[in-house]
């Protein structure tokens, strides 16, 4: 069973997610909130898998709550899906580098929400090739961090070539095609590359690894993309 909360402004669309989800099998809302105070309250409460949550609200908005539910330890296990009207923008990228584990249009179809709570419960991040390239062209065109970019040496080589490839979209069973490795070697990479660097789940290793220069806007390493081995 995947539990849900609702954070968001509208009442009519928490009610619209509400009786969506409940129509599912194997998805429960386990409560909703109007603002992210209350979200972060609610949320501390009830523990849920997954937390939907609008990016504008009043009081306390979504970028300020999932920063704020990242740094609790007690609530590591809950992934936050924000929703936008709005697609790429500039909140988009901040929720993300909160600690945000993706992000839905309000106007998503419902097989494309459900689908996407069902990756972000699997371990996954919302985030495919064609978006992860869309934000970064958009909001991280700019010279590398040098703080950040001097926290890269902790990686392994291996470790940054996982870490490349995962901020280009690909998932761990393309990781393991490309480098010619188990998927499961490739998800230990990806493990240990996330615990390194201090990143809450695959969505901020991928902010990670392109404001630190890992991985230029343009889509490749800063480097050659390591190749195929033999």
């Amino acid at each position: 069973m995947i539990r849900v909360a609702l954070v968001d402004d509208q009442a009519l669309m928490r009610a619209g997610f509400r009786a969506l989800l409940e129509a599912e099998d194997g998805v429960e809302v386990v409560g909703e909130a109007a603002d992210g105070a209350e979200g972060l309250a609610l949320i501390r409460k009830v523990k849920p898998d997954i937390a939907l949550v609008d990016v504008q609200m009043p009081v306390m908005n979504g970028i300020e709550m999932t920063r704020r539910l990242a740094a609790e330890p007690v609530l590591s296990g809950v992934r936050v899906v924000v929703l936008t009207n709005y697609g790429l923008d500039e909140y988009v990228f901040e929720a993300l580098r909160a600690g945000a584990a993706g992000f839905l249009l309000k106007d998503t179809d419902p097989a494309g929400l459900l689908q996407g709570i069902a990756v972000v419960a699997g371990g996954e991040s919302l985030l495919s090739p064609s978006v992860t390239g869309q934000l970064i062209r958009a909001y991280v065109s700019r010279p590398p961090d040098r703080h950040t970019a001097a926290d890269v040496s902790v990686l392994t080589r291996r470790e940054r070539e996982v870490t490349a490839l995962a901020a280009r979209g690909l998932s761990n069973e393309e990781i393991a095609a490309h480098m010619v490795i188990s998927p499961l070697t490739a998800k230990t990479h990806v493990s240990h590359a996330m615990t390194k660097l201090g990143a809450r789940d695959r969505a901020q290793l991928v902010v990670f690894a392109y404001e630190s220069g890992l991985v230029s806007p343009g889509g490749g390493p800063a480097g050659a993309l390591p190749g195929r081995r033999p």
